[in-house]
């Protein structure tokens, strides 16, 4: 019978800060669950299609249709890998070490703190951006306004 290897010990600043630079990525799913992870891979998708509605938009302009509903999926996605550094960050010790290997993180001090400014100030900016640009097209869509 073989044992479960037991998981390698992560950190909690770096996965909190990869989540903060490059969320959007799954940088932080990959750091702390391998390449296998599915979850993961999921980010790359909807990122893409939002950077291309982004290119979009500057290409042709805010009133380009299609740039203006995919660049939604880049503000969403934004949005939600900054919500994950907060709860990486917030979360208990013994939550974080059964999860990751980690009995105690000697890093979780000022690197988590500011990782979890940044990603409140950054998630809350791209949160109310994107619900704002959102209902903005509804409404001028609703009517007639180009």
């Amino acid at each position: 019978m073989t044992a479960t290897p037991a998981p390698r010990p992560r950190s909690r600043a770096v996965a909190t800060w990869l989540a903060v630079v490059a969320g959007t990525l799954g940088a932080h799913r990959f750091y702390l669950h391998g390449a296998r992870d599915a979850i993961a891979w999921l980010h790359l998708p909807p990122t893409l299609v939002g950077a291309y509605g982004w290119w979009r938009m500057r290409e042709y302009g805010v009133d380009d249709a299609r740039g203006s509903l995919l660049v939604l999926f880049l503000g969403a996605v934004v949005a939600a890998a900054m919500l994950q550094a907060i709860v990486y960050g917030l979360g208990s010790d013994e939550r974080w070490a059964a999860r990751h290997g980690a009995a105690s993180d000697p890093r979780r001090g000022w690197p988590v703190v500011l990782a979890l400014v940044v990603a409140l100030a950054v998630g809350a900016g791209a949160t109310m951006a994107t619900i704002a640009f959102a209902a903005q097209r509804y409404f001028e869509s609703r009517t007639g306004i180009t």
